[in-house]
C-alpha cells in the first residue's frame, strides 16, 4: 500500500500545510522556545532534555500526545515514532510508568502522570487517548477542564477573543477504543477539537516486541468520527502501513464484539482446549505446543478459504458417533470449565455451516443438533 510522507510537513487540526524553508525558518523564529508549562514540566521529568515548547515549535512534524502509556500506547506511540510523528507526551496514571515507555523513543518526550496534564504543550496536532475504556470520558473531560483553564489565563484577552479561540480548531482528538464512539471525547470538541475513534484489530501483548511494528502495519483498523478527525486517522493509518475501515457509531458496540470472539475468545478456547489435553497426562507446556500447530493450520485455511470451507473435522463430516463420543468424555471428566457447553453451543454453528454446502443425511443432521441442544440444556441446569 501507498504510505504518504509526513516528514516535512505540519499537520494541524487534521490538515497538512506545507512551507518554504525561510517561512519555516521565520515561524520557527517568531515562537517563543519556551514556555511556563514546558518549564515545570521538564522539573517534573529529569528525562526531558529540552523544553516540550521548544521542541514542539522547531518541529514540521506531526506533534502528538498519547494518553494511556500501557501496552497498546505504548506500542502505537512507538509506531508513530518510526513513521514520521513527533510523540511531545507520554501520559500514564504514574510517572515511572510513562518515564518507562518514553525511553523507547527518540527523540524522548515528556513523561507525565494522569495529574499533570496542564503540563502538556500547548501546540498539539493530536490527541491520543489509549487509556481503558472506562477512563476515555473522565480523561477528556479533565483535559477540556485544563485546556478551557488554560485559555482563559492567557493574557488580557478581551470575551470575544476568548470566544474565538475555544471555538477555533486546536487539532484532533482521537481514542483508540473498540467499543466506544468518539462521542466518549464530546467535552474536547467544545474545545474546538475535531473527534474521532481509530481502533487497531491487532492483539499487542509485549509493545516492545520486535513484531509489534509489523502487526501494527499489517493491521485493519476500525475509524469513526467527525470528517477532519478521519482524515487525520487515515493518515495515521497510511504512515503506519495499515489499512482502514470505516463505522457508524452506533455499531461501534458490534464490531468490538465480533473482534472479542474471533481474539480474545479464541484464545479462551485454546487455553480450555489445554486443559482438557493436560486431563490426558500431558503438561500444560506440551499441551500448547501440541495444538499450536492446529491453530496455526487453521488459520491458513481461513487464509485460503471461507469459512465454510475451511471447516474440517468432526462437524464438517455430520459424524454423529464421534459427537456422541466427545460428549461422554466432557461428562466423564467432569465438565472441566463449562467445555460441554462450550463445545455443544460451537457446535451448533459448525453443524449450521457444513450442512449448508454438505449433502448429509437430514435424520443424521436432526440427531446431532438434539444431542447439542440437550448437552447445553443439562450444562444449564446444573
Amino acid at each position: 500500500m501507498k504510505t504518504e510522507k509526513v516528514t516535512g510537513r505540519k499537520v494541524t487540526a487534521g490538515r497538512a500545510n506545507t512551507s518554504s524553508s525561510s517561512r519555516s525558518k521565520a515561524s520557527a523564529a517568531s515562537r517563543p522556545t519556551t514556555s511556563n508549562n514546558s518549564h515545570r514540566a521538564a522539573s517534573l521529568n529529569s528525562h526531558a532534555d529540552a523544553s516540550a515548547g521548544s521542541r514542539v515549535a522547531a518541529s514540521e512534524q506531526p506533534c502528538v500526545a498519547v494518553i494511556g502509556a500501557g501496552r497498546l500506547g505504548s506500542a502505537l506511540a512507538l509506531a508513530l515514532s518510526q513513521s514520521g510523528y513527533r510523540i511531545v507526551a507520554l501520559v500514564a496514571r504514574r510517572a515511572a510508568r510513562a518515564r518507562r515507555a518514553a525511553r523507547a523513543l527518540s527523540p524522548r518526550p515528556l513523561a507525565l502522570d494522569a495529574n499533570h496534564l496542564d503540563l502538556l504543550p500547548d501546540t498539539l496536532d493530536l490527541i491520543l487517548i489509549t487509556t481503558p475504556d472506562d477512563q476515555i470520558a473522565p480523561v477528556a473531560a479533565h483535559l477540556a477542564e485544563v485546556l478551557a483553564a488554560r485559555h482563559a489565563q492567557s493574557s488580557q484577552q478581551t470575551r470575544a477573543q476568548l470566544s474565538a479561540r475555544r471555538t477555533a480548531s486546536h487539532g484532533v482528538a482521537l481514542h483508540a477504543s473498540g467499543a466506544l464512539s468518539s462521542a466518549a471525547l464530546a467535552p474536547l470538541g467544545a474545545q474546538g477539537f475535531s473527534l474521532g475513534s481509530l481502533h487497531p484489530l491487532v492483539s499487542v501483548s509485549d509493545p516492545a516486541s520486535s513484531g509489534v511494528g509489523r502487526s501494527l502495519g499489517g493491521a485493519f483498523y476500525c475509524l469513526e468520527g467527525e470528517a477532519r478527525a478521519l482524515a487525520a486517522a487515515r493518515r495515521i493509518v497510511r504512515a503506519l502501513g495499515g489499512q482502514s475501515f470505516s463505522l457508524n457509531a452506533r455499531d461501534k458496540a458490534l464490531y468490538h464484539a465480533a473482534a472479542v470472539i474471533a481474539s480474545g475468545h479464541t484464545v479462551a478456547l485454546f487455553s480450555l482446549a489445554s486443559e482438557l489435553l493436560a486431563r490426558c497426562g500431558l503438561s500444560r507446556a506440551r499441551a500448547r505446543a501440541v495444538l499450536l500447530p492446529l491453530l496455526t493450520s487453521t488459520l491458513d485455511n481461513l487464509k485460503a478459504h471461507a469459512p465454510d470451507e475451511a471447516l474440517t473435522g468432526t462437524f464438517a463430516r455430520a459424524d454423529l458417533t464421534t459427537v456422541r463420543k466427545h460428549l461422554a468424555a466432557l461428562r466423564d471428566a467432569g465438565d472441566v470449565q463449562g467445555a460441554t457447553a462450550v463445545y455443544a453451543l460451537l457446535g451448533e454453528r459448525s453443524l449450521e455451516m457444513a450442512a449448508r454446502h454438505r449433502d448429509f443425511d437430514p435424520s443424521v443432521v436432526a440427531e446431532i443438533a438434539l444431542l447439542l441442544r440437550r448437552a447445553i440444556s443439562t450444562s444449564h441446569d446444573e
